[in-house]
């Protein structure tokens, strides 16, 4: 699932390319919108909120539309000069857009759809606030998370209805700079804010180019792009030493969350031990 980093450059790359373009062609290779023509479109914008990518369109007749697409697990949006030969198998392509300054291509998209763009809140609203946008509210997203006081904290920050671009890596990453297991029950979790207040720090960190780095200096500079230094403090980094106290990081498995199979975690079992739920007050 990606981050909420990679969508924000995803869309960023897709404005830089298409904003203001008026659309030669448009291919949806989804049956549900497989006869919809959009040439001769204008794209508005193209905006992230989460994980999610927002392509406004306005018509000749100013009806606006958007094109609403969500990565999912291997999804991708490419931009090529105009004709350019693509990277990646033609089978994959479920969009195409064409301007006559780039073409802009997703691949394995988990989902397209369009919709009016008055309609959004139907397939985003739901979102807690963005870490990345406009309308990030720390209160409310502290609020969101705690409203579920038994639900293990790791799980609550990958819970898109709390708090909008966290995904596997943030969450592994944040649990550990708190020193709190991700199987702690969020009751138990005396400092939630500075857990998302970190995520967010993180996510910004990497908005530019290069591997994407959690470790920091006390600048909050990424120091893990150095020629031999670790990216991650605990992610994928099974077996091999924590880089604070030695000893080996482990990997488990977490919950499951609106359906989704259950996700890896990774952790130090020094670092981050598993805290018990706070007990109810009497009645």
């Amino acid at each position: 699932m990606p981050e909420g980093d990679s969508v924000w450059r995803a869309a960023n790359q897709l404005h830089q390319a298409l904003a203001g373009q008026k659309l030669l062609a448009s291919d949806f290779r989804v049956p549900r919108f497989a006869t919809l023509n959009l040439a001769g479109w204008t794209v508005a914008e193209v905006v992230p909120r989460g994980k999610h990518l927002l392509m406004r369109v306005v018509g000749p007749d100013d009806k606006k539309l958007t094109i609403h697409s969500h990565l999912k697990m291997e999804g991708t949006w490419q931009v090529y000069p105009p004709g350019g030969r693509w990277r990646k198998p033609g089978y994959t392509a479920r969009c195409v857009l064409r301007t006559a300054a780039a073409d802009a291509v997703g691949f394995s998209l988990g989902l397209v759809e369009v919709v009016a763009t008055a309609s959004e809140d139907s397939i985003v609203g739901f979102l807690g606030p963005d870490l990345l946008g406009p309308d990030w509210d720390l209160d409310e997203a502290e609020r969101r998370v705690r409203s579920a006081p038994d639900v293990p904290v790791g799980v609550a920050l990958l819970d898109q209805r709390n708090l909008a671009g966290i995904g596997n890596i943030y969450r592994c990453e944040t649990c550990f700079l708190s020193g709190v297991h991700p199987a702690s029950p969020v009751s138990a979790v005396q400092d939630v804010r500075t857990m998302m207040t970190d995520a967010k720090q993180l996510l910004e960190v990497n908005l530019g180019p290069g591997r994407r780095v959690t470790i920091l200096n006390a600048r909050g500079l990424p120091v893990g792009r150095m020629a031999g230094r670790p990216g991650y403090w605990v992610y994928r980094r099974e077996h091999q030493p924590c880089l604070k106290c030695g000893t080996p990081i482990r990997r488990g498995v977490l919950g499951k969350l609106n359906g989704d199979e259950e996700r890896d975690i990774y952790f130090c079992p020094q670092c981050q031990p598993l805290l018990a739920q706070e007990p109810s007050p009497p009645a």
